[in-house]
């Protein structure tokens, strides 16, 4: 935390209790809102979550791994919803970046189809790296028709980003958390996510990585298969990041959007993702303590805190800005 100079002079602790539900509970009884930035969440997130619905907590966290998003829908949101406590994953640059896109473009009537492309430099931390191998060799969906379909494993997509002239290579990622968020929405029909990055050897080092997994370890049992991609996880990323640059930590996110008589697209340009993220969570924990919750139960953070708080809350903030275009 010494290296989070923002910190200083304010309040907080730091402690360490087992990973358990009965001592995070205890912990976070009393509590209101809980953050939790601890991934691969599919292999560590369960008892952060049962202790949250124990001690009467909103829960948000910052996954990008869609089975785990699924499973916090099917298996908790019902739950949550009850006690009107907010249940919302992938509160943080993916996936909610995309959502908050999405909502401005359906604010045109007649809109009913996203296809989004995140596009970002910034290097990745150990956890992250974790979190998206195991989640690149699960199940990953799109939207179609308001049903979801399954990507192709271990394919790569060429994509335009706006602002850069040429294609750029692009995965699924997990299929992005948007398709989940529409999923079951009247509104969007359909709803897919490529994404992309500026360092282009980062694709051809991960596409072949899902292609030996592909051959050498889909056999293996769901806990045998964690531990592989864990190891590799490990070996592609060996030591956190320095602290995001901005100029050295560029994103772009593009919504290109239509309908039956009318298309726009939505891009958002800014910087520094893993602050963003930052950035969406102080959002959800000020909303909780205000009271100023939009929704409850499962949700995107937009849904829940607003795609045009959020928007704005990045924006003051100096991490991004957007526009609309007509087509």
């Amino acid at each position: 935390m010494a290296k989070v100079p923002e910190l200083k002079g304010h309040d907080y602790r730091c402690v360490a209790v087992q990973h358990d539900k009965a001592a995070l509970s205890d912990l976070f009884t009393g509590r209101q809102v809980v953050i939790n930035v601890a991934g691969p969440f599919m292999q560590l997130g369960q008892p952060v979550v049962e202790a949250c619905l124990a001690a009467n907590c909103h829960y948000f966290d910052t996954t990008g791994e869609t089975d785990w998003m699924l499973h916090l829908q099917k298996d908790f949101g019902e739950q949550f919803a009850q006690r009107e406590l907010a249940l919302s994953p992938a509160n943080s640059y993916m996936w909610t970046e995309g959502a908050i896109a999405a909502e401005i473009a359906l604010e045109t009537p007649g809109i009913d189809t996203l296809d989004l492309t995140y596009f970002a430099s910034s290097a990745i931390s150990v956890a992250s790296t974790l979190s998206f191998l195991r989640m690149c060799t699960k199940p990953q969906y799109y939207l179609v028709d308001g049903k979801l379909v399954m990507w192709p494993y271990a394919k790569g997509f060429d994509v335009m980003v706006p602002g850069i002239p040429r294609m750029m290579k692009a995965l699924p990622w997990s299929g992005g958390g948007e398709p989940l968020w529409y999923h079951g929405d009247a509104r969007v029909r359909h709803c897919s996510v490529q994404v992309a990055f500026a360092n282009q050897d980062m694709f051809n080092a991960v596409l072949p990585t899902l292609e030996q997994f592909e051959r050498d370890y889909r056999h293996l049992s769901a806990p045998e298969q964690e531990e592989v991609t864990n190891r590799i996880g490990r070996e592609m990323t060996t030591a956190e990041p320095a602290r995001e640059e901005p100029g050295n930590s560029r994103c772009v996110l593009s919504c290109q959007a239509r309908g039956d008589t009318k298309s726009l697209s939505v891009v958002i340009r800014g910087n520094s993702p893993y602050a963003q993220t930052g950035v969406f969570a102080a959002e959800a924990a000020m909303a909780v303590l205000h009271k100023e919750l939009k929704a409850v139960g499962f949700g995107s953070g937009a849904k829940i805190l607003g795609a045009r708080k959020l928007l704005a809350a990045q924006a003051d903030e100096g991490y991004l800005s957007y526009h609309v275009e007509q087509q």
